[in-house]
Parts: C-alpha cells; sequence; structure tokens
C-alpha cells in the first residue's frame, strides 16, 4: 500500500500502508509490527544476557535466575539430547501403553496427570466466582487437535487440511516408538477419532468468550456421576487425601454431563491412543532436533511460520515462560526506568478519575448503579511495571543438570499442577501477576478487579517521555482505557468490586447496557476479512473495551490545552499496525476475543464526533458513518 491513501478513507493503511508494504515478517513468527516488533526487541535485548549470563560474562542479584540459567544451557546441550533421541520419553509412553482397563487407569490417574499426560477430563483450581479470595476445583473437557470445533464442521476445509498435516505428522513421529506398523496404524486413527468424539461436546470459541458460562456448581456426588467410570473421587483422594472438596465446579458442563459420549468402557482404548500419542507430539519439543522439529509441524502450518526459532531462542522462550517472575522482574529491575513508572501510574489515575466522572454523568445508568460502577473504579488495583517480590514458588524449582531436558521439564510441570492443585484450600494471593514483567501485553482480572501493564508494553509507539501527550494518549493511554473498560463489558460487568460475580446494576439499567452490547456485536459482525467473516459475538467484549478506552481518552484531551487529536488518531492506528500469515489471521479471526487489528483502528474512531473533526471526515470519505449508527457506551 502507498501512503497516497487518504486518512479520512481509510485510517490503518494512510499511517501504515508505507511501512507494510516493505516489512518483512520473520521466518520464525507469524506477525511483524506493534506489539510484535516490541517483542521482538525484547526478546532480542533478553537473549543477549541470557546468553553472557550462560558464558559467565554476567551475573544476577536474583536467585531464581541462576537455575533459570541453568535450564537455558540444558535446552542449548543438543549434543546431548541428539544421542538421547525419543529415549527419555519412552518409558511414559510406555506406561499409557500398559494401560488396558479403566480401573488400570483410575489406579494411575494422578500420576499421569502430575506427569501431564491428557486424562479424559482437565483437572484443575481456579478462583471461585462467587468469592472471589477462596478457590474452587474446576472440570473442563479435554482439549482438540484443531484449535476451535468450528473447524470439526463438514464444510470446513482448512480443519481438514490441517488434520491431514497433524496425522502426517504423527505418522513420522510414531517411527521413532517401539510400536509396530499394525500398532502406529491403529494409535493414529484412535486418536482422531476420540479427537472427534470430543470436538462433539467441548466448547467453541465463542462460548468461551461468555466467562459467566463458566460457573455451574455441582456437588461432589453429581460430578463423580456424571464422570463415571472415571474415578474422580478416587482422583482427589489421590491428590487431597480425607479432605475432599464437597463442590465442584464444571467450566464446560455440557462437555461433563455428556462425558459418557466420548469416554466409556467401549471408547477407552480410542482414550489410550489418543493420550499416547498426545504425550508424545507435547514432549517432542524436549527431545532431539530431528523429533523437535518434527514434532512442531502442526503447529507452523497452523500460523504459517517457516521456521523454528533458532536454538537460543528456543531455549530463551522455553525459560522466560517457566521462571517467567524471575525473568521478568530481571527485566523490570534492569530496563525500566522508576520515571517512567511514575509518569505511567499518575496517567493511569488520571484515566480512573476520568472514568469516574463519565459515570458520574452517564445517561442510561440509575444513580445506585453509578455509585456502584464508580466503587468498583475507585478499587481498581494497578500493577505496573513489575512485581516487587518475586513469589517464593519459584524458589522450589530446581534444575538437575545430570538427567534429560525431559526429566528436568517433567519435574517443573508436576511443580506447577502440585502448586495449583494445592492452592485449593489457600486464600487467593491478590498480589499475584497475571503477566511477567518481559511481556508485551496488558490485562483487567474481573476475579480481583486489578489492571496489569508490565514493563516491556510501556515503550514507543504505547509510550514514552518523549512522544507528545496526545500522542501517548492515543498509545498506551488508550490501552490503559481499554483494560479498566473490561470492568464494565459484558463480561466484566457481572463482577463487583471484589472480585465477585454478583449483579450490582438495576434491572432497568442491565437491559439498556445489553441494547448497547447489541449494538456493539452488530457494528463488527459479519464485516468480511481475508476469505472469513468477523464474529460480533467473539469479539464483543475488547471491542467494548476499545470503545471505552478511546472515549476516556478523548475526554481527558477534551479537556487539555493544545490537544492534538490528529496525532492522537495516528498513534491509535500506529499500535495496531500488524503484518500477518494468512494462516495466522485466519486463526485469529476464528478464535481470538479481539477483533483484526486494522478493524480495531479503522472502526472504532468512527463513533466519536472528534475523529469527525480531526480530519474534516464528511459524509463522502470511507470512514463515515451516519450519527445513528454510532456507538459510545463509556
Amino acid at each position: 500500500m502507498s501512503n497516497n491513501i487518504r486518512i479520512q478513507d481509510d485510517l490503518y493503511e494512510a499511517v501504515n500502508g508505507e511501512w507494510l508494504s516493505t516489512a518483512v515478517i520473520p521466518d520464525d513468527r507469524p506477525t511483524t509490527g506493534g506489539f510484535s516488533l516490541l517483542d521482538q526487541g525484547v526478546e532480542k535485548l533478553m537473549m543477549e544476557d541470557f546468553n553472557a549470563f550462560a558464558k559467565g560474562d554476567k551475573t544476577s542479584d536474583i536467585p531464581e535466575m541462576k537455575e533459570a540459567i541453568k535450564l537455558y544451557k540444558k535446552v542449548l546441550d543438543s549434543k546431548k539430547r541428539n544421542a538421547e533421541g525419543i529415549t527419555p520419553l519412552l518409558p511414559l509412553l510406555e506406561k499409557i501403553k500398559r494401560i488396558t482397563y479403566v480401573e488400570e487407569l483410575n489406579n494411575h490417574a494422578a500420576d499421569l496427570c502430575l506427569a501431564s499426560v491428557d486424562l479424559p477430563v482437565n483437572l484443575g483450581v481456579s478462583t471461585d466466582m462467587k468469592d472471589a479470595t477462596k478457590h474452587s476445583f474446576v472440570l473442563t473437557g479435554p482439549s482438540t487437535i484443531l484449535p476451535d470445533t468450528s473447524y470439526y464442521a463438514e464444510d470446513n476445509q482448512a480443519g481438514k487440511a490441517l488434520l491431514a498435516i497433524y496425522a502426517d505428522m504423527v505418522e513420522k513421529l510414531l517411527d521413532y516408538t517401539p510400536l509396530t506398523a499394525d500398532e502406529k496404524e491403529l494409535f493414529l486413527k484412535d486418536a482422531l477419532a476420540f479427537d472427534a468424539l470430543v470436538a462433539k461436546k467441548v466448547k467453541s470459541s465463542v462460548e468461551w468468550a461468555n466467562y459467566v458460562d463458566n460457573y455451574n456448581p455441582l456437588t461432589l456426588e453429581e460430578a463423580c456421576s456424571y464422570l463415571n467410570p472415571f474415578d474422580l473421587q478416587g482422583f482427589l483422594i489421590s491428590i487431597y487425601g480425607d479432605n475432599l472438596p464437597q463442590t465442584i465446579v464444571a467450566f464446560d458442563l455440557k462437555a461433563i454431563k455428556e462425558f459418557n459420549t466420548y469416554f466409556s468402557k467401549d471408547t477407552f482404548p480410542l482414550y489410550i491412543h489418543w493420550a499416547y500419542i498426545q504425550t508424545l507430539v507435547k514432549n517432542a519439543a524436549s527431545l532431539s532436533d530431528e523429533i523437535s522439529f518434527l514434532g512442531n509441524t502442526y503447529k507452523r502450518a497452523l500460523s504459517g511460520i517457516e521456521k523454528d526459532p533458532v536454538l537460543e531462542k528456543k531455549a530463551y522462550k522455553l525459560v522466560s515462560r517457566l521462571f517467567s517472575e524471575p525473568v521478568g522482574v530481571y527485566y523490570g529491575r534492569t530496563y525500566f526506568g522508576e520515571e517512567a513508572k511514575k509518569d505511567i501510574v499518575s496517567l493511569v489515575k488520571k484515566i480512573i478519575e476520568m472514568y469516574k466522572k463519565r459515570m458520574a454523568a452517564n445517561s442510561f445508568l440509575a444513580e445506585e448503579t453509578k455509585k456502584k460502577a464508580i466503587t468498583k473504579l475507585d478499587t481498581i488495583v494497578i500493577k505496573m511495571g513489575y512485581p516487587d517480590k518475586i513469589d517464593p514458588f519459584y524458589s522450589n524449582l530446581k534444575i538437575n543438570e545430570k538427567v534429560s531436558l525431559f526429566d528436568n521439564l517433567q519435574e517443573i510441570n508436576k511443580a506447577y499442577l502440585l502448586k495449583d492443585f494445592n492452592d485449593l484450600y489457600k486464600d487467593v494471593d491478590r498480589t499475584i501477576w497475571g503477566m511477567p514483567g518481559h511481556m508485551v501485553n496488558a490485562c483487567y482480572n474481573p476475579f480481583s478487579n486489578d489492571i496489569t501493564f508490565p514493563a516491556a508494553i510501556l515503550q514507543k509507539p504505547f509510550y514514552s517521555l518523549n512522544q507528545s501527550v496526545s500522542e501517548n494518549l492515543g498509545g498506551i493511554g488508550a490501552v490503559i482505557g481499554h483494560e479498566i473498560s473490561h470492568a464494565f463489558d459484558n463480561n466484566g460487568a457481572q463482577f463487583d468490586e471484589k472480585g465477585n460475580l454478583f449483579n450490582w446494576w438495576t434491572e432497568n439499567d442491565y437491559k439498556a447496557f445489553k441494547e448497547l452490547t447489541q449494538k456493539m456485536i452488530q457494528e463488527f459482525d459479519g464485516i468480511p476479512y481475508h476469505g472469513g467473516k468477523v464474529n460480533g459475538e467473539l469479539t464483543v467484549s475488547e471491542n467494548i473495551a476499545d470503545n471505552g478506552g478511546i472515549s476516556v481518552t478523548l475526554a481527558i484531551m477534551d479537556e487539555m490545552e493544545g490537544a492534538d487529536y490528529q496525532a492522537y488518531f495516528k498513534n491509535w492506528a500506529r499500535v495496531w499496525c500488524m503484518k500477518a500469515t494468512e494462516q495466522y489471521i485466519l486463526l485469529l479471526l476464528n478464535n481470538d476475543v479481539h477483533s483484526p487489528t486494522k478493524l480495531r483502528a479503522n472502526i472504532q474512531p468512527r463513533n466519536f464526533p472528534q475523529w469527525y473533526k480531526a480530519f474534516d471526515v464528511t459524509e463522502k470519505d470511507e470512514m463515515y458513518i451516519s450519527p445513528e449508527k454510532r456507538i459510545i457506551i463509556w
């Protein structure tokens, strides 16, 4: 695209088109631009430090980083991994294969779970929606091979193509196992058959997008009856002894109630062969380079990636995920300035105050609802940059340099699972951060009413002390407003200031809000994009948040001296700049709760009068919509 495109016709292309026309997507990534460019910069910086740590040229005063570097060096030791081949995984695969009856599975279920073998039901612990100070034991159905249930439709050619790629990959991986030719063929056939059964019962991406529908409390007796012949009570006794949870929350109620349609004594062989293959694919990355590359074939196809990351990058990515908090704290302490932190916290507080002002003047809320919304705003916790302390959990992660990478990862994953299970009878720790400091992202947590802005996102074009206030408001300001708005999107609006699922609305107020939510769904629903269409229901929560983020920051602009609305909207478009593979674009379109970045940049500004004034946009321009179609919720 050239820069001859008029802003009044296409804000996104006018601002980003020239860059997009020459930008090259890295061959080990599905995207570049915006968030991805910042992430690449952080990755490059941190890889240089990790290499220096590994060579002994640099040290850190964070104790947990010493173990992180041991794991980093373990990944780099490809000579040892290549010599071991598939050997480290074979005992676990053989253990799965030897299970021939449901009763045997039940006897070994806890051990298999702690070895990261997929059981016929996913078991875990999460914050209780009705009492956000406590935890609940939760159930969900198994995951599917394809990214969403919609891919399994008869007319979905992309799904069929991806399953063929997956099947071909597994067929080649099975050649590394001691299975006979007949067994390989049977295991693959059965695994695909079990996956097809699961896909008919588990939630779609659209269904998962509605948080409130996840809360389906069952008695222990009810849950056990639904999951029979899987022995849920026996599993819980293995983990908790006599102190069993008496309430179980089904996040995916249909999958749990119809559990017997995909798991029974008749389908048990299908499950075992599925579990064998799932375990093989899941652990391929920790084995030899050859097996690791082969085992990533499906993921590369899914996102349109040409190559796997180089070994050093693979090592950094793994370590920065498993030791996320220590790595994030290291990044924050090393590269994040206190001056910037103070400035951003000040901006967050200013945005919250403006939000309160707008809530007080809201035209469709009753006074009692306004007061409760303002209370929620008053109690939002701001997590900026990186945590002050590291969760003690990370000090328990120890690397054994004498055993394989696979065995080390097994122990780390086991530690994570045990931590998860052991949290059940502990109060929720609200100081835990949802994102580490080195992540280029931000989030709102409805269960704790807090917003998190990792240090890594606080860079240009989102934010800089050297950018104008108008640019910063169009970048990080709108993102801050976006995250705050999640407190009042279709999901967040159903939680109170303490993070509890609670109806704090009057009936008429919530009805008016639902009508506006429906209009937001309609504004995006069905927009053609790269051969597919936007799903307005899937993306509504993020679209409400974008709308609120722009609304509150434009209100601040309106009270500023020298506000530059053109700079604001240009930077709004700049932060959403993204060039991606076609495969990744379609993957996001079908599964991501966010609208495509180009539409995020172009659709929302049209709802605001400041947009029309800034660029003299009229009904003759493409970026115009008539006043009666414009939506401003908050």
